[in-house]
């Protein structure tokens, strides 16, 4: 990529910030807009970066655009995303749950037993140092599916986690989901699928990680790591930033996760009822999306209803216009049709009082959504 300036529109979110790393790594000359500063960008150095509210381009440089920012003339992320990993032999992890913690335990894995790869991560992975990274070994890439992006990459290994409905803007059904990852896999040589659950030792809790696990033991045993040397790292490995992350607070322990679907949050519960057998589980839910709200509030309520308490906020809109009549109230509705009596606090700051008050020693508060919920863990000692 020597002698490309490329300037990044949304170079402060996860994905985007990775690609920017990578490109400089590459020989690019890099720079971009954001809206705000974002702890994504402290990899990045002394790149320009300018905030601004309004996106900005720059003449004589080439535009890569988010996908969050589909007016703004320029390279789609996903056909740049296509470019980064056409020219390396490479490792796509895609899927509904868990991509992003099963693509870092690969990158992690083959990097502890010397296998120098790239990656490019939507999510921290302390272990690793950053979300991207620059070998010369296989190019690690979390795939995503809500724009269609990954059905554009060329894989060597595609890993499949699991495949459900959570883009409900983006796909008509279920099948018209999985027909797209049908057409895709059909071109793919190596595919990792309905791996069987790991049961070796693990730092991270719950069956969802066995599964995940799982999952990356039979990529990177395609990828030539014996399953032997790779068990060590897997084992060692402590996850990705926001996925069940742990901080103690005021007596009381704080679990951070970006669970923001049915199963997810499902997943999340189960892990902490592992973790902490006993423990009074109260959570703190805010809903991500006005139209994964409006379809899936009856789920929600569902999944959430395994907690002790429950309280939630009202909707993270992220790319989305106001829907009318779509609220976060309308889990809390339906959390009382199941006979949960939970807690309705429109914001962050709400919903972290009310735990606050409620919360007892010994207790385990779950902070869960995809939005800006995390402030909470602050609020509330962690």
């Amino acid at each position: 990529m020597r002698g490309r300036r490329l300037w990044f529109v949304g170079i402060g979110g996860a994905g985007l910030s990775a690609y920017a790393q990578l490109a400089r790594a590459r020989g690019a000359e890099v720079g971009g807009w954001d809206r705000v500063r974002t702890p994504y960008l402290d990899a990045l150095g002394d790149v320009e970066v300018e905030i601004s509210p309004e996106p900005v381009t720059r003449e004589g440089w080439e535009a890569v655009v988010s996908s969050a920012y589909p007016d703004v003339p320029g390279l789609r992320r996903a056909e740049f995303l296509r470019e980064l990993v056409s020219g390396a032999s490479s490792i796509v992890v895609a899927g509904t749950h868990g991509k992003g913690t099963t693509a870092a335990l690969i990158a992690y894995t083959l990097r502890e037993t010397g296998r120098d790869p790239a990656w490019l991560i939507g999510a921290p992975v302390l272990q690793l140092g950053s979300n991207a990274g620059f070998g010369e070994g296989y190019l690690v890439v979390e795939g995503d599916e809500s724009d269609r992006t990954v059905f554009g990459l060329p894989a060597e290994i595609a890993v499949v986690t699991n495949v459900e409905l959570d883009h409900h803007t983006e796909f008509a059904s279920a099948a018209e989901l999985e027909a797209a990852f049908e057409r895709w896999l059909s071109q793919v040589r190596h595919v990792v699928r309905d791996a069987p659950a790991y049961r070796g030792p693990l730092a991270l809790p719950g069956e969802h990680n066995r599964r995940n696990a799982g999952a990356a033991l039979a990529a990177l045993e395609l990828a030539g790591v014996p399953r032997a040397e790779a068990e060590g790292p897997l084992a060692a490995f402590t996850g990705t930033g926001r996925r069940f992350e742990v901080h103690e607070g005021d007596g009381r322990t704080i679990v951070d996760d970006y669970a923001h679907h049915p199963a997810e949050i499902a997943a999340t519960i189960a892990a902490a009822r592992e973790r902490w057998p006993g423990a009074t589980v109260r959570v703190l839910f805010q809903p991500h999306l006005f139209s994964r709200t409006r379809h899936l509030a009856w789920q929600l309520a569902e999944a959430l209803a395994a907690a002790d308490d429950v309280t939630v906020t009202d909707v993270y809109p992220a790319r989305e216009q106001p829907v009318a009549g779509v609220t976060g109230k309308l889990v809390v509705d339906a959390l009382s049709d199941r006979g949960v009596l939970a807690g309705w606090t429109p914001t962050v700051e709400e919903g972290a009082r009310r735990l606050q008050r409620r919360a007892r020693d010994g207790d385990v508060l779950l902070v869960l959504g995809a939005g800006d919920v995390d402030r909470a863990v602050g609020m509330l000692g962690g």
